[in-house]
């Protein structure tokens, strides 16, 4: 029994390691095409400095900071600017193959996410086959009630354009959409249709792709 535990720690040890070394390695190797903001020598500083238990901020092609905040397992996450983050994650997919997911957001002041996905040598996949089903606007908002007064209506009506921020997780393997277009509207209609707002979609990596499976109100 107790073996039998031994052993089982000691693969799971090896394959956080492993998921720990390909985040990093991939990291450091992403394209100059896809990291504008950031060299190599910066991708490498970051790890070099959290390795060290230093702040691992470094200055930027633009001749501003960025700095790396998470580095765990599988999971990276940089605060490219005071407007702009980067997140990425390492999946595996049900045969073990792994690939790579990237989060790009901006806010200004309205947070917008892109999403995408690529090989861990950085071949780009289709963002489609991995995330088949983006959260509607329908799923962010709850139905007004019959009699909803003329200003609520209209005000709900202003949330006409989806906004959202998506994060990966760093514990796990969700991805949460967080809806911002009230971000983008007037505030005082924002404020009129906050009760009628659902914040959060969050879907799960289901062996494949991304799915479905869970919101929080």
């Amino acid at each position: 029994m107790n073996r039998t535990f031994f052993i089982i720690l000691v693969l799971l040890t090896a394959c956080q390691m492993t998921f720990a070394q390909q985040v990093r390695e991939s990291f450091v190797n992403m394209p100059d095409s896809l990291s504008t903001l950031l060299t190599k020598v910066n991708r490498e500083d970051f790890i070099d400095f959290l390795d060290s238990n230093m702040k691992a901020e470094v200055n930027n092609r633009l001749g501003g900071k960025s700095e790396m905040t998470k580095l765990s397992g599988d999971f990276l996450e940089v605060k490219m600017s005071e407007q702009s983050t980067f997140q990425m994650k390492v999946l595996t997919k049900a045969d073990g193959t792994q690939l790579i997911c990237t989060v790009s957001t901006v806010c200004a002041p309205a947070c917008d996410s892109h999403i995408n996905f690529y090989t861990t040598d950085w071949q780009p996949l289709q963002t489609n086959d991995y995330l088949p089903s983006m959260p509607a606007i329908g799923q962010f908002l709850k139905p007004l009630p019959e009699d909803a007064a003329y200003t609520l209506r209209n005000a709900y009506r202003q949330a006409d354009i989806l906004l959202m921020k998506a994060d990966l997780s760093s514990d796990d393997t969700s991805l949460t959409f967080t809806f911002s277009t009230p971000d983008y509207m007037d505030a005082e209609a924002a404020k009129l249709i906050e009760p009628y707002i659902i914040p959060t979609v969050t879907l799960h990596w289901r062996e494949t792709a991304f799915q479905h499976s869970s919101r929080s109100n």
